[in-house]
């Protein structure tokens, strides 16, 4: 990045202040919509952080809202201009999950539950590479690469000393058994996510098979939670075409009971830690 200006949080915060003032004002984006002779999608956009904000479009909503104090306006141009920076992801070209980069980046804490594989931050290379290919079957071996090279990136926000990422994980059994790559390769993934698992800022849960039902059985998803505390918690659910980002009150906090129920029924984490070097040693026979 040119700066240390998160273009994604920039966002969010300008997107939340431009709704704040909408609703002070008692307009609906349709409403405001119509003033500006624009679609209704376009306002929601721009209030939900998923597109990039103009300096014109602030100066247009803060029109519209009629505020008079400069201060405000000249600080939201600013916010307006910082959210066009790059971030370092941008240097790889499209990716189609900037969006949750951009949060990841600069969140604090992430929650994870995965009934499938090892999520992305602790992942091995020879891992990610088997996986995405496997995934992603049709997809060019640059294409492949060049994902392989920004999840390795991603990792350093657990492996920095200085302000690392707090990550939480629940995996189900199946991510540990299920064999991408080969055995050897699962192996040397397994012997890793031990070895992460003692970072006194990740913690590693496994729920067996033996457990039965239990709340992670509707799929994957992940909880991001912020330093400021102006950004409001997202909840991550990632999708084949499109992903989804959840940010009310109640659904953050629906997820967040969910995730504390997979907590309590997962292994603690010493049993986890001892579940996982059994398996790796599995695959070395």
């Amino acid at each position: 990045m040119a700066s240390n200006v998160n273009p994604t949080v920039r966002r969010r915060r300008l997107g939340q202040e431009l709704r704040r003032l909408r609703e002070l004002k008692g307009m609906t984006a349709e409403e405001v919509a119509e003033r500006l002779l624009v679609s209704q999608s376009k306002i929601s956009r721009l209030e939900n952080g998923r597109r990039s904000i103009s300096q014109r479009d602030v100066r247009d909503l803060c029109g519209v809202y009629e505020v008079e104090d400069h201060r405000i306006v000249d600080s939201l141009m600013q916010m307006a201009k910082d959210s066009r920076q790059q971030g370092w992801w941008h240097s790889f070209g499209d990716i189609p999950y900037s969006v949750y980069i951009g949060l990841e980046t600069d969140a604090a804490s992430l929650r994870v539950y995965d009934p499938q594989v090892v999520p992305g931050l602790l992942q091995t290379k020879q891992y990610a590479e088997a996986l995405i290919a496997g995934a992603l079957p049709e997809t060019a071996s640059a294409e492949i690469e060049k994902r392989v090279q920004v999840r390795m990136r991603r990792q350093e926000r657990i492996s920095t000393e200085e302000n690392p990422l707090r990550l939480w994980t629940v995996l189900d059994e199946a991510a540990l058994r299920r064999v991408v790559g080969n055995k050897s390769l699962m192996r040397d993934q397994l012997e890793q996510l031990v070895e992460q698992s003692q970072l006194p800022h990740v913690t590693v849960q496994v729920i067996p098979f033996e457990m039965g039902a239990h709340p992670g059985l509707n799929g994957q998803y992940a909880i991001l939670e912020f330093p400021d505390a102006a950004d409001s918690s997202v909840v991550y659910i990632e999708g084949v075409t499109s992903d989804l980002y959840l940010e009310k009150a109640n659904d953050v906090q629906k997820y967040s009971v969910m995730y504390e129920h997979l907590r309590a029924q997962a292994l603690n984490v010493e049993q986890s830690r001892q579940f996982i070097a059994d398996i790796a040693k599995d695959y070395a026979r």
